[in-house]
């Protein structure tokens, strides 16, 4: 497919940017560490050796107050711009453009300083901010400025401003969180003042030929935000002051609407970009579930946004706007936030579960091989792509035996998964790249040891099979394993005991439960914003397809080990659909009428006609004793290694690091 519209130049003052892909600002959380600019050096360098028309960096407070915390990114003066000096020279290297997002973080810091436009505390943080004071306001107005010309003098293309999000100019925008009675508050006037006096101070310290872009709010999705004519009074006003670009947010980070967890429809916002482009002259960006250049070039070919702008996508694939010049698959992001968003907001840093490259591509080095070996690969699933992909990009000549009919392993159980189906693109994007690597791949073969005998290497990438039930009636027909019931082997009966609360047994009960139907209409998301924030009651559930109780043996709220930034989203579709969920039960027996339990001092029977085991799963490693007659040199990765717990992320690193050290 060619993409017209998105390969298509785009000229912006004096800076022509080769296509109208942008990679979106992201916290990266190694912005802080000792080696943290070298680190982000490499990282965007690579991303602008891919081709990317644009990239904006993560957010840099222009002053300690808006930082995230104590390790966050400040730039104040001369003695950090060594460090920005060595992003824009490895951008600029590989002919890239770059701009440095100027982010306060108002109430959402994490440290005791924080300031807002009034003093009140967000539902996300345990610090509520100082209400800032009219000397406050100046000195920060100053202190963009000062970030501004800070940035030019370190080499960027020009700057962002952070005004979205929740952040402290939507703060100030939003009558949410300003009650000021001041000149900074009130009317749409008064609360857009400060935007409009930072994008004054930014534009004149930048001068007349660097971009200057805003990232604005295209819809809160919170209570008391503002409305869909304030949005477009507001990106006309930062037209007339000078804003060359407008990129899109979507929502605060306190909504309770998912606005990029899988389970968010691809281009699910692009009508809210639409609404403000419509209204504006300068090019107006969209963002948010926006991973395939299919997708790009559809909403910019309905006139819905001039620019895509991507974050997430560019981790799975630094690649991605060069592979779309030349028709080459994309590893596309799949929205799991398992390696970048679900261990940004728990202090860690962001990989990225498709591509354990990310952030770390000076660690991740591939060295052609200069004795090429026979390498088997058993096993089709997450570690053994990763692995037989790797060994023979490197020059290894490289079989990979899957006992079943399809590549992907584990993964292939999404496709059961309402909101998972994009999970499916993983083992297509290998299939692909494992041909082009000349690697020879047997499907719906089973090998035993003596087919191995040839191979001077081998790899056990088996995986894992479901761990069975120990308990009187154990083997009654009504019990499944999980496996069962996502592949299709086994039709679940009306009413479902799910024994295990874990991801997989969320993934089952969503299975079960059905279709969720309409995004918007679930969410509460009303486009015509008949309510500031663009919020309306959500629709009421349908009646339950089926009676479904989840149970698991730990006290811990159900869902507790699910993902940090996508586990609520879970919880609240299957409380949606009705499931009822139980913590703290001991299992006693199955029998014909269902699952006989202890609830604390109380015996119950759950009754179920299908009987789900989601209890973790057992290492699958039954060649490994003969292949050690062999002789040969065996590796044990994913899940046949360690299967204490199905984990994707550590099965694609495992697969990867393996590769490149084979």
């Amino acid at each position: 497919m060619s993409f017209p519209h998105l390969l298509s130049p785009l000229q912006v003052r004096s800076v022509r940017l080769a296509n109208r892909m942008v990679m979106g600002s992201m916290h990266l959380g190694y912005e802080g560490g000792a080696d943290a600019f070298p680190r982000l050096a490499r990282f965007y360098g690579e991303r602008a050796k891919g081709g990317i028309g644009l990239i904006v960096t993560g957010g840099v407070a222009p002053n300690g107050e808006g930082s995230f915390g104590p390790d966050g990114t400040v730039l104040t003066d001369d003695s950090g711009l060594a460090g920005h000096r060595l992003i824009t020279e490895a951008v600029h290297a590989e002919g890239g453009r770059v701009v440095m997002q100027i982010l306060h973080c108002g109430r959402y810091g994490k440290h005791a300083d924080i300031v807002a436009p009034s003093a009140i505390k967000a539902p996300i943080n345990s610090v509520t901010p100082r209400a800032m004071t009219e000397a406050d306001i100046s000195r920060t107005v100053a202190d963009y400025g000062r970030a501004a010309a800070l940035a030019i003098r370190a080499g960027y293309d020009g700057v962002e401003v952070m005004a979205s999000e929740g952040y402290l100019i939507n703060e100030f925008l939003a009558p949410r969180t300003n009650k000021r009675a001041d000149a900074w508050g009130g009317d749409l006037d008064g609360r857009m003042r400060f935007l409009l006096e930072v994008v004054g101070a930014v534009r004149t310290a930048l001068g007349p030929d660097p971009i200057l872009t805003v990232r604005l709010s295209m819809v809160d999705l919170v209570e008391d935000g503002l409305g869909a004519d304030e949005v477009v009074t507001v990106a006309r006003a930062l037209e007339a002051a000078g804003v060359d670009i407008l990129n899109s947010g979507i929502g605060w980070h306190e909504a309770r609407v998912p606005t990029i967890a899988h389970t968010v429809p691809q281009g699910a916002w692009s009508w809210a970009t639409a609404r403000v482009k419509a209204a504006v002259g300068i090019p107006v960006a969209a963002s948010n579930r926006i991973t395939t250049p299919e997708m790009a070039e559809a909403l910019l070919a309905a006139g819905e946004a001039d620019l895509v702008a991507m974050a997430r996508p560019l981790l799975a694939d630094p690649a991605f706007a060069a592979k779309a010049g030349d028709g080459r698959a994309v590893n596309a992001c799949i929205g799991c936030n398992q390696g970048c968003l679900d261990p940004i907001f728990s202090g860690g840093s962001a990989t990225c579960l498709v591509n354990p490259r990310a952030g770390r591509e000076g660690e991740f080095v591939a060295a052609p091989v200069t004795a090429p070996a026979a390498i088997a690969v058993v096993g089709g699933g997450p570690a053994g792509l990763a692995c037989a992909l790797e060994a023979a990009r490197r020059g290894h000549r490289v079989t990979l035996f899957e006992a079943s009919a399809e590549l992907g392993g584990q993964f292939l159980l999404a496709r059961a998964v309402p909101g998972k189906e994009e999970y499916l693109a993983t083992p297509r994007y290998y299939a692909h790249e494992l041909a082009a690597a000349g690697v020879t791949v047997r499907l719906g073969t089973t090998v035993a040891a003596a087919d191995l005998a040839g191979f001077d290497r081998i790899v056990l990438a088996s995986g894992i099979t479901p761990r069975r039930l120990d308990l009187p009636g154990a083997d009654h027909a009504k019990v499944a394993s999980y496996d069962d019931i996502l592949s299709g082997r086994v039709r679940a009966g009306a009413r479902v005991a799910i024994l295990g609360s874990g991801g997989i047994g969320f993934d089952v009960a969503a299975a079960l439960a059905g279709e969720v139907g309409d995004f918007d209409a679930i969410w509460g998301i009303d486009r015509s914003f008949r309510t500031p924030g663009g919020l309306t009651a959500p629709a009421k559930p349908p009646a339950p397809q089926r009676r479904i109780v989840m149970m698991q043996r730990k006290p811990d709220r159900p869902g507790a080990s699910l993902g940090k930034t996508t586990g609520w989203i879970h919880k609240a579709l299957l409380q949606r659909a009705g499931v009822e969920m139980l913590s703290g039960v001991t299992y006693r027996s199955v029998d014909d009428a269902g699952v006989h339990v202890t609830l604390g001092e109380t015996d119950r029977l759950v009754e179920a006609d299908t009987v789900v085991v989601c209890i973790g799963q057992e290492p699958r490693r039954d060649l490994a004793a003969a292949l050690t007659v062999l002789g040969k040199p065996v590796h044990l990765i994913g899940g046949a290694r360690d299967a204490a717990k199905l984990d994707a992320l550590a099965a694609f690193e495992e697969g990867t690091r393996l590769g490149l050290e084979i």
